[in-house]
């Protein structure tokens, strides 16, 4: 049943995105922590993130401008390694604190209450960014690969810096999104050796099966979202899936989920 229900929403999600201006992994993230723990539902998602922009990378790669990769991707590469280790120390971390609600006992611990609280703020950033624009000069590229990597490997949330920084880049469209698919895979790909490295099989190994339904479902979905329209933003979408990840940070960080 776990199956199913991950490959409904990750079909769901995949195909929101083409619609809703938001990024894979800042939706697919939240949903994935409701059936799973959070530090599992970071990598998990991280795997699907992997494979559906080394897909776009097949297609787009020649495109993407390799010395803004470098000046931008090497400190992603590094910073997502710390993040990605402060996530993994994090969840072995003692619980906050307890309560009960209605007869029902709630715990909230460390991990829950960051990744809530990350998910609250990205999703406020990405409801602003897309109307005003955040940009950098070109010189704060190598900090911003940094920020974004340390974001990107901590709770999964690169993209809203990632694309703040490479606006001020001068990239043509075709340059901008190709060298946005480089960068996060090589920040998906750092975050994943402390993933996998540390937590072993356990983490990833023994979800193999529903990680390539998963991923195939994310495929089918992105396929559908561009055949019915291309990269649009709809603003009634847009609200939907705010909403969604306000209640979703907000349900974490209390400890509900």
């Amino acid at each position: 049943m776990d199956i199913l229900v991950i490959c409904l929403v990750s079909l769901a999600v995949s195909g929101l995105t083409l619609f809703s201006g938001f990024g894979l992994g800042t939706v697919l993230m939240p949903v994935m922590a409701v059936f799973f723990p959070i530090e599992t539902a970071v990598a998990m998602t991280a795997v699907v993130h992997l494979a559906n922009n080394a897909f776009k990378l097949l297609l787009f790669g020649r495109q993407a401008d390799y010395r803004v990769v470098l000046r931008f991707g090497i400190p992603a590469f590094f910073a997502s390694l710390a993040g990605a280790w402060l996530l993994i120390h994090v969840a072995g971390l003692p619980s906050l604190f307890r309560y009960e609600l209605f007869g029902a006992d709630f715990e909230v611990s460390p991990i829950k209450l960051l990744i809530g609280l990350l998910i609250l703020f990205f999703a406020c950033l990405e409801i602003r960014s897309k109307g005003s624009g955040y940009r950098f000069a070109p010189s704060w590229l190598p900090v911003g690969g940094a920020v974004s990597g340390f974001f990107g490997g901590l709770s999964g949330n690169q993209g809203a810096f990632r694309s703040a920084f490479l606006l001020g880049a001068g990239l043509s469209k075709e340059a901008f999104v190709a060298t946005g698919v480089v960068l996060a895979c090589v920040v998906d790909i750092s975050r994943l050796s402390i993933y996998g490295g540390v937590a072993g099989s356990r983490l990833i190994s023994d979800n193999l099966p529903l990680l390539a339904a998963a991923t195939a479902s994310a495929f089918a979905g992105s396929f559908a979202g561009s055949r019915l329209l291309k990269k649009v933003t709809l603003t009634t979408v847009r609200l939907l899936v705010s909403v969604l990840l306000l209640m979703l940070g907000a349900a974490l960080s209390l400890g509900l989920i």
